[in-house]
């Protein structure tokens, strides 16, 4: 979708508000909210706001940022009322020189995968999200309790967030997100929802639309939503499995039908070039104190550098 046909889908869809959607260095998701009248100068010019006061990003004197939408990335939010139609995008950083800023997780992942592009390799990535659902009390202030107490794959009535789920997985669909599987997780209250794999930068930014998509869906629900990696001591905490490839020419070149496992030379060099890098990798795949509370033994979370068939 380019600029015209998003303006387009904008008046036909009858949108009032559009909201700029980026995230800070750490995935935590940020917007801006713009009424519909302003779209086309968004897309065309940008929207401008304060970059120091995100965190991660500039200095108070550095302040001056814009947000560019990327209109492929256009779609209405299905949990607005009809009478307010609410659209967003997710936007790419600049400096004020029209430069793509450095820090911006969007543009690192974009510069990452043209560095893949040019050794002829295209990148397909699928996750699997988990996360806690936590009850309110009356005043909807969050309590450190799990909605429910069923285990993995339990089923109703000890799974009481069946409903919830089945309400994720519905906004998902309408958000144009193929969802494979839902279930509930080991941990009481924890859950997890698979959508189908894609290239690196759709399933980005399938991964920031479906964070905002299960603490919106949870808050209907007068519940809260964590994605925090161990919130509660004793019990397991949440991971996100990353089920990776590499392709070329449309095909898989982690794929070998005469090896033993049916894994390529190329599948064994990038899975030695991960387990070689994996401690310096961890500053960003575990950016938190609380990530390393999860990597401890006995939670069926890594903590060894390791790889198995």
């Amino acid at each position: 979708m380019d600029i015209k046909e998003a303006l387009a889908k904008i008046k036909e869809d009858n949108i009032r508000f559009v909201k700029l959607m980026f995230t800070d260095l750490f995935g935590s998701i940020k917007a801006v909210t713009i009424p519909a009248e302003k779209a086309e100068e968004s897309l065309n010019e940008g929207t401008w706001f304060d970059g120091s006061s995100i965190e991660g990003f500039a200095r108070i004197y550095e302040s001056d940022m814009y947000l560019k939408p990327d209109p492929s990335t256009y779609a209405v939010l299905p949990w607005k009322s009809k009478d307010s139609q609410v659209a967003r995008f997710i936007c790419d950083v600049y400096t004020p020189d029209g430069k793509p800023y450095e820090s911006d997780p969007r543009y690192v992942l974009k510069k990452t995968i043209k560095e893949a592009e040019a050794t002829g390799y295209s990148f397909n990535v699928g996750p699997e999200l988990e996360f806690f659902l936590f009850k309110k009390n009356d005043h909807g202030q969050i309590v450190l309790e799990p909605n429910d107490s069923g285990g993995y794959f339990d089923y109703s009535p000890r799974d009481q967030a069946a409903d919830v789920r089945r309400d994720i997985n519905l906004a998902l669909e309408k958000l144009g997100i193929d969802v494979e599987a839902s279930h509930h997780e080991v941990a009481e209250g924890q859950h997890e929802i698979d959508f189908k794999y894609s290239d690196a930068l759709t399933t980005a930014d399938r991964a920031i639309t479906f964070k905002l998509t299960v603490k919106t869906i949870a808050h209907m629900h007068n519940l809260y939503a964590s994605f925090m990696p161990k919130p509660i001591f004793g019990i397991n905490g949440s991971g996100m499995h990353t089920h990776q490839s590499l392709f070329s020419g449309g095909k898989n070149v982690f794929f070998d039908a005469d090896d033993k496992y049916n894994l390529s030379k190329t599948a064994k060099h990038y899975m030695a070039g991960q387990l070689r890098h994996i401690k310096g990798m961890s500053a960003v795949l575990a950016p938190t104190v609380n990530s390393y509370k999860r990597l401890t033994p006995g939670y069926e979370a890594p903590v060894y550098i390791c790889w198995a068939r």
